[in-house]
Parts: C-alpha cells; structure tokens; sequence
C-alpha cells in the first residue's frame, strides 16, 4: 500500500525579470537595500533553523516556553477540527509542537522556499497520516490568496492562522497592518472560532536585542552573507562575500533592530549593464525586526479586524503570544 502523500502547490512562481529590477533597485537606493525575502533559498532556511537553537537568539525558545507553561489557556481558544494555516512554515517544527494539545484536521505550511517546504512536509506526513498535510510554495507578504482547489476546505471548516517566531517584526508598521487585514479576512472566510495565533517579541533592553542578531559562533553572520551569493545567482552579479561583514543594531528611534552588511573596503560591484561603487563602512541594509509593545501591538490588532484579543507572555516580559479572533 503506499504512503499516503502531502499535496502540494507552488505558486511561487519565482519571476525572474521582476525580482531583478527590484535588485537592481535596491542596490542603485542611495541607502542600498535588499529584501529579507532573499534570504531563503535552501541553504539560508537551515541557517535560520540554526540560529533558532543558538543561545543568544531567545524568541523561539521563549515562545515554546509561553506555549508549554501556558498550554492549557492557550489552547483552549484553538478550534477543534480545524484547518491550520502556518505562514512562514519553515521545518513546520514551531506548529508540529502544538499537535500533542491540539491535532489539526488539515496542516497547510506555507512557505517561499519551496524545496526545503517539500523536503518536511514528506518525513510530517509520514508521521501524521490522520493528518491531510498540504504545502504551498508563496510569498504570502503581498497576497493570501490560495489555490481554488482548497478554498471549498478552507470554507469548511474553522481557520487556525499561525504566524509563529515574530516574524511579522519583518514588515513596518503600515506594512503589518494590511498584512494582518488580510489574515483577519481570511479568518473571517472560516467556520466560527476561527483567528489568529501570532508571535511578537518585544521591546527590550538594547543589548539583549543586538546579541540575538550578532552570536558568537558567526550563524546570523554567514545567515546574512548567503544573501550575496542568492544575489549573484539572480543578477549575474559579482559580490564576494570575503569584502563584507555583518552587522547589527538596535535603531531606537524606529524601535527595530537592523541587520546590515558593510563593506570592508572601497570596492565595485559589477553586474550586466550596472555597476555600484561601495565605499569603506558603507552598507547594504538587508532586513528590519520591529519589536512592539503589548499596547501598540493590541491596538494593531484591533485596527486590522479583530476584536477577541488575548495575550500572554514569559516572566521577564520578552516575548508575546498573542490570540486574535
């Protein structure tokens, strides 16, 4: 008898003409920019596993220790016979955590990096064969709109969005706002009981915030590097990587840590039919982390759609789980 398979959809479908100008874009800005979503393809999502089990990098073990030290609370807003929609899946080993509590009737991960999605979902759904697991390959960040084939399912049954390891922290204030309009709007296309079960780290002192994105071991440090290399497999660039180094810090004024690369040199990179000159110390800023507090993120909520808010947080006050209906 054969295993039963996750189905899957890759409507990522990566456009190429589009994701070069945006890269030549950014590098042409006065202040040099690259979107974090560079950073995963296969190699930088096991980076980023790696740097979730460093002892610097604090949010995936506090919000583990919020979910297990407050299970039964936390659980008990979770719908029953759900459809489960984990954004940012990743290894899918935040979510997967949550099944001994609560077992989805459907698992849908939803990630960019496609190759590393499908590799998981194989080995979960081996694991879980109650379970109808469906991968969707997606830059959810713009759109959450989903393959016709799932949306009778999605209709239903209630919703369970999970938006686990404060990875919303990725988007500005204005952006994270329309982001989660669009996730209340989707709850709101569920059975009842469907919302959101969401990850914010907060704000803290500032050393604590720039350890967790410059560790000891050099992890967050290759993590933002391998950027370069996606870049010059994209662009037909010629970044080495040998000319930069990582950076990070904490800007208070816009309450977000900020990882940079900075040029070790004077240098010029090259690609077709562009080229830019980077001075000494001068950088290219490759990702935003908005830290929240628990008043600014409530009302967030609130302004997006949602009206059921409840949080709960660790002992010092680092991190929040929040539930949204």
């Amino acid at each position: 008898m054969q295993d039963k398979q996750p189905l899957l959809f890759d409507i990522h479908q990566e456009n190429k003409d589009a994701n070069v100008q945006e890269l030549i874009q950014g590098l042409l800005c006065t202040q040099a920019i690259l979107s974090p979503k560079y950073f995963y393809d296969e190699l930088g999502s096991v980076l980023f596993d790696a740097i979730t089990l460093l002892p610097e990098y604090y949010p995936t073990r506090t919000e583990l220790q919020i979910f297990t030290h407050q299970a039964s609370e936390i659980h008990a807003h979770f719908p029953k016979h759900a459809t489960w929609i984990d954004l940012g899946a990743g290894s899918c080993q935040k979510a997967v955590s949550l099944f001994s509590s609560t077992m989805p009737a459907t698992y849908v991960a939803v990630d960019i990096s496609v190759e590393y999605l499908t590799n998981n979902l194989r080995d979960l759904q081996a694991k879980y064969a109650a379970v109808s697991v469906v991968g969707i390959g997606m830059d959810f960040s713009n759109s959450l709109t989903f393959p016709a084939a799932l949306q009778e399912q999605l209709t239903a049954n209630p919703i369970l969005a999970l938006y686990l390891g404060s990875s919303l922290g990725n988007f500005n204030p204005t952006e994270a706002f329309y982001f989660l309009q669009r996730i209340a709007d989707l709850c709101k296309t569920g059975q009842p009981g469907s919302g959101l079960i969401i990850g914010i780290d907060l704000v803290k002192d500032v050393d604590t915030l720039e350890r967790a994105y410059a560790d000891d071991l050099g992890v967050t440090a290759a993590f933002n590097l391998n950027v370069l290399r996606r870049v010059n497999s994209l662009l037909g660039s010629d970044f080495d990587l040998l000319d930069w180094q990582h950076i990070a810090r904490f800007n208070v004024q816009e309450s977000r840590v900020e990882m940079h690369l900075q040029a070790k040199r004077n240098l010029v990179v090259n690609w077709q039919g562009h080229q830019r000159h980077f001075k000494k110390d001068e950088t290219i800023h490759t990702e935003n982390s908005y830290k929240w507090t628990v008043e600014n993120f409530s009302s967030q909520l609130i302004k997006s759609g949602f009206s059921n808010i409840r949080h709960w947080t660790d002992t010092k006050s680092h991190y929040a789980l929040f539930w949204a209906s």
